[in-house]
C-alpha cells in the first residue's frame, strides 16, 4: 500500500471513546473502597487490611490470568477482548450493588471484576496500532491510559459524596449501573478495524504472541522497562490503596484524603495528555521517561512529610503530574521497541509487573508502618525504589519510532 493512499478514519475516536468509558469505569471499580476505608470497615465490621482486599483481589487476579488474557487480546482482537471484559464487568458490578451488605459476596463480586479488567486494560495499545497512524499512536494511548486515571480521579472523589449521601449500599448501585451503560456502550460502538489500514504494512506485522513473547524477553531494554514498570506502578497502587491510611495519623480527614487523590489523578490526566503529544511531536520517548521519574520524586516527599494542607495537595499534584504522565509514553515505547511482536502482549507483562509490586508494596507499607499508624517509614523506601528506577531508566536505548517517521 502507498503511504500516499493510506486513510485515516475519524470513527478512530469514536471507539477510543468508547474504550475510554469502560476502561475509567473498570478503575473506579477497584479504587471504590481506598478513599472510604475506615467507614467501609466499620460498615462490614472488619479491619482496613481486609478492606484493602477489595484492592488487592485486582492485582492478584491480574497476575494470575494476564498470560490467557493477552492470548485472547491478540489472537481474538481487542474488540472481543473487550466485550468479554466489559460484559463481566458490568454483572459483576450490579451484584456488589445487590448484595452490598454481605462483605464475603461483595469482595467476590470484586473478584469477578478483577478477572474482566485485564481484558480491557491490555488492549489499548492494539487499539491504537488498528486504528491509528504510527506518529498519532502515543497520544492515542495517552488517552486511553487517561481514561484510567479520570476513573481513578471520580472513584476517590465521588465515592466518599456518594457514601455519605446515599450509603455505601446506594453508592455501589450508583456504580453497577454506569459500568452497565459503559459496557453496552462499548459493545455498540467499537469494530476491530477500520475499512482500510491506518498504516504501511511493515508497521501492521506481528508475529504471534508466544514468539513475540520469547523475543521480547531477551531484549535488554524491554526488561529495563519491565523493572520501571514493576517499581513505579508499584508505587501508584501502593499509595492509592493506602492514600486515607497515609494522611489520617497528620490529622486529614476523609474527603481530605479524596481530595488529595483527585488532585493526584487531575496533575495525572494533564501530564498523560501533554507528555504524550509532546512525546509524538518530537518523536522521542526515553527522554520523557527520565524527566518524570525525575519530577515525582519532590511530590513524593510532599505527600511523606507535608503537614499543611496546602502543602499535601500540591505534592500531590505535582507527584501525579510525573509519575503518570510516564505511563503511556512507556507503554508505547514497549510495543515499539519490542515490534513485531503483538501489543497486547507487551502492554500486559507491563501491566502484569505492577500488579506484583503493588501486592507487595501494599502489604509492605502496611507491615512496617509505626504503632501510631504512620506510614513515612514506607514512603521513604519507595522514594529510594524511584531514585533506583532514575538510574535504570538512563540506560535504556532511544525507541526506533526516531527512524520510522
Amino acid at each position: 500500500m502507498d503511504e500516499d493512499t493510506i486513510k485515516v478514519y475519524g470513527y478512530r475516536w469514536a471507539v477510543l471513546a468508547a474504550f475510554m468509558f469502560i476502561a475509567a469505569m473498570t478503575q473506579v471499580l477497584w479504587i471504590t473502597f481506598a478513599p472510604i476505608t475506615s467507614r467501609a470497615a466499620q460498615f462490614y465490621g472488619t479491619s482496613d487490611l481486609l478492606i484493602g482486599l477489595f484492592s488487592l483481589s485486582f492485582m492478584a487476579i491480574y497476575v494470575a490470568i494476564v498470560i490467557p488474557s493477552a492470548w485472547i487480546i491478540d489472537t481474538w482482537g481487542f474488540r472481543t477482548a473487550v466485550g468479554i471484559g466489559a460484559a463481566i464487568t458490568a454483572i459483576c458490578a450490579l451484584t456488589r450493588g445487590i448484595f452490598a451488605s454481605n462483605f464475603t459476596l461483595v469482595l467476590a463480586s470484586q473478584i469477578g471484576i478483577a478477572v474482566g479488567q485485564p481484558l480491557v486494560l491490555g488492549s489499548i495499545t492494539k487499539l491504537a496500532a488498528r486504528w491509528f497512524p504510527i506518529e498519532e499512536r502515543a497520544t492515542a494511548v495517552g488517552l486511553g491510559t487517561l481514561a484510567l486515571y479520570i476513573g481513578i480521579l471520580t472513584g476517590m472523589a465521588a465515592t466518599p459524596v456518594l457514601t455519605i449521601s446515599y450509603d455505601i449500599k446506594g453508592m455501589l448501585w450508583t456504580y453497577g449501573i454506569i459500568a452497565t451503560v459503559s459496557a453496552i456502550a462499548f459493545i455498540a460502538i467499537a469494530r476491530e478495524h477500520p475499512p482500510t489500514p491506518p498504516c504501511p504494512p511493515g508497521q501492521e506485522e506481528r508475529v504471534l504472541m508466544f514468539d513475540g513473547l520469547k523475543s521480547m524477553l531477551r531484549q535488554k531494554d524491554f526488561i529495563l522497562l519491565l523493572i520501571i514498570f514493576f517499581i513505579g506502578l508499584g508505587i501508584f497502587n501502593g499509595i492509592s490503596t493506602w492514600i486515607e491510611a497515609i494522611v489520617r495519623p497528620r490529622g486529614f480527614s476523609i474527603s481530605q484524603a479524596g481530595v488529595l487523590g483527585g488532585l493526584m489523578l487531575i496533575g495525572g490526566i494533564i501530564g498523560a495528555f501533554i507528555m504524550s503529544m509532546i512525546s509524538d511531536k518530537l518523536h522521542r520517548r526515553k527522554p520523557f521517561i527520565i524527566f518524570a521519574l525525575i519530577g515525582l520524586i519532590p511530590g513524593l516527599l510532599g505527600i511523606t512529610f507535608a503537614t499543611r494542607y496546602w502543602l499535601l495537595l500540591f505534592s500531590g499534584f505535582f507527584f501525579g503530574f510525573f509519575l503518570l504522565s510516564a505511563g503511556p509514553i512507556g507503554f508505547q515505547y514497549g510495543a515499539e521497541i519490542t515490534h513485531p511482536a503483538p501489543e497486547g502482549t507487551s502492554n500486559s507483562l507491563l501491566l502484569v509487573m505492577g500488579q506484583i509490586s503493588g501486592i507487595i508494596i501494599i502489604f509492605g507499607m502496611d507491615a512496617i508502618k509505626t504503632a501510631s499508624g504512620s506510614m513515612s517509614n514506607s514512603l521513604l523506601v519507595l522514594i529510594g525504589l524511584t531514585a533506583v528506577n532514575l538510574l535504570l531508566s538512563i540506560l535504556l536505548r532511544e525507541s526506533p519510532v526516531r527512524n520510522t517517521i
